[in-house]
C-alpha cells in the first residue's frame, strides 16, 4: 500500500510538471494534465492549477489597497489629488460586491503629469500581468480611431470589443489613451455599458472598469494651480472640488475633446474628472532620480540638478512648471 502510494504521487508529479511543458501548446492537453494530476493529488482543484500556468479571470480577487497606495505614492510624484481619488475610487469598487455601474475614471492633466503611468499601475493592481494581461485593453485614438468618416464603423467595432471582453472576463480594464484626439461622437457608443444597467444584452458590465486619459482641461488645471501659488498657498491645499466641476464643464465644452458633449458627461455617468497637477522643478528632480534608481545607476546630485535645469518651464515671469512635466527626463538622462 506504501509503495503504491508512493508510486502514485510519483505519477501525478510527473503530470504536473507535464503541465508546465505543455501550456505553451493546447488548452485541451493542459486541461487533461490538469485533470489526472488533481485526481490523483486531491490537493487542488482544476481551476487553481490550470491558473498557475495560464492566466485566469479573478473575478472576486480583492484590490491590495496597501500595495497599491504604497506604488502610488512610492512612484508618482507631486499629484496628491489623483493618488488620494484614484486609492478610494479603486478600493470601494473592487469591495463591492454589486456595484450598480462599471467605475469610469478619467484623467486629466499636461503631458508627462503621469496620466499613462498611473494607468499602468492600476492595470498591475488589478490584472497580475497589467497591460499584458488579456483582460486590459487599451485604444489609443490616433492608432485605433483614425478617420473622422469612418465613426460609424468604429462605434459598432467598439461596442464588439468590449461586448466581447465583458462576456470573457466581468472585471476587464478598458484603457483610451488621446481621449483629447478621439474623434467627438465615438466614445459615446459605449454609453450603454457604463449606465445603471442589470444587463445589456445578456451581458452585465457592472464590474468593468474604464479609464480615459486626456490632455483636454490641461489648461484649467494649470490656471488653479497657478492662482494657489500666486496666492500663497501650497500646492497640497487643492482640493478635488476646486477643480472636478470647472473640469467637467470645460471638457464636455471642448471641441478639442473625445468627450465633447458627449452623453456620457450629460448622463453622469464618469464617476470621477481627475486632474494631474502641473509639474515643478522639485517633482522633475524626483523623476530624475526615480529614472536612475530604475537603472540600476547611483543616485548622483549633480547629474540630476544639470537634467533638471535642461528642462524648460513655464510662465516665462515665473518659470514654475515643467511644459513636458517628466516626459523627457529618460531621453535627457542617456546624454549624461
Amino acid at each position: 500500500m506504501w509503495r503504491a502510494a508512493r508510486l502514485g504521487r510519483g505519477v501525478a508529479l510527473g503530470l504536473l510538471l507535464t503541465v508546465h511543458a505543455v501550456a505553451a501548446f493546447e488548452p485541451m492537453t493542459v486541461g487533461i494534465a490538469i485533470g489526472a494530476a488533481s485526481a490523483l493529488t486531491g490537493y487542488l482543484s482544476y481551476k487553481d492549477l490550470y491558473c498557475r500556468f495560464a492566466e485566469c479571470c479573478r473575478e472576486e480577487q480583492r484590490l491590495n489597497a496597501s500595495a497599491l497606495k504604497l506604488e502610488l505614492e512610492k512612484k508618482l510624484f507631486g499629484q496628491h489629488l489623483a493618488t488620494e481619488v484614484i486609492l478610494k475610487a479603486l478600493t470601494g469598487f473592487k469591495n463591492n460586491k454589486n456595484p450598480k455601474k462599471p467605475l469610469t475614471l478619467s484623467l486629466h492633466g499636461w503631458a508627462g503629469t503621469g496620466k499613462n503611468f498611473v494607468s499602468q499601475i492600476v492595470a498591475e493592481n488589478l490584472h497580475s500581468k497589467g497591460l499584458k494581461s488579456n483582460f486590459v485593453h487599451l485604444f489609443v485614438s490616433t492608432l485605433h480611431f483614425p478617420h473622422e468618416q469612418q465613426i460609424k464603423l468604429y462605434q459598432d467595432q467598439l461596442q464588439g470589443w468590449i461586448r466581447g471582453n465583458v462576456s470573457a472576463c466581468a472585471s476587464s480594464v478598458f484603457i483610451f489613451d488621446e481621449m483629447d484626439k478621439l474623434h467627438p461622437g465615438v466614445i459615446d457608443a459605449i454609453k450603454p455599458f457604463l449606465d445603471y444597467y442589470e444587463q445589456v444584452d445578456g451581458v452585465s458590465y457592472r464590474k468593468a472598469i474604464f479609464i480615459f486619459l486626456s490632455n483636454a482641461g490641461g489648461d484649467l488645471i494649470t490656471k488653479i494651480a497657478l492662482d494657489f501659488w500666486r496666492a500663497g498657498r501650497k500646492r497640497e491645499d487643492i482640493q478635488l472640488k476646486d477643480l472636478e466641476p470647472v473640469l467637467s464643464v470645460g471638457v464636455f465644452n471642448n471641441k478639442h475633446s473625445g468627450l465633447w458633449h458627449s452623453g456620457l458627461i450629460d448622463r453622469n455617468l464618469i464617476d470621477y474628472f481627475i486632474p494631474f497637477l502641473p509639474l515643478e522643478y522639485r517633482h522633475v528632480k524626483m523623476c530624475i532620480r526615480a529614472e536612475m534608481r530604475a537603472r540600476g545607476s547611483v543616485i548622483d546630485e549633480d547629474i540630476v540638478t544639470r537634467v533638471a535645469e535642461e528642462m524648460t518651464f513655464f510662465p516665462k515671469s515665473e518659470k514654475i512648471y515643467s511644459d513636458k512635466g517628466c516626459k523627457t527626463v529618460q531621453s535627457r538622462l542617456d546624454f549624461h
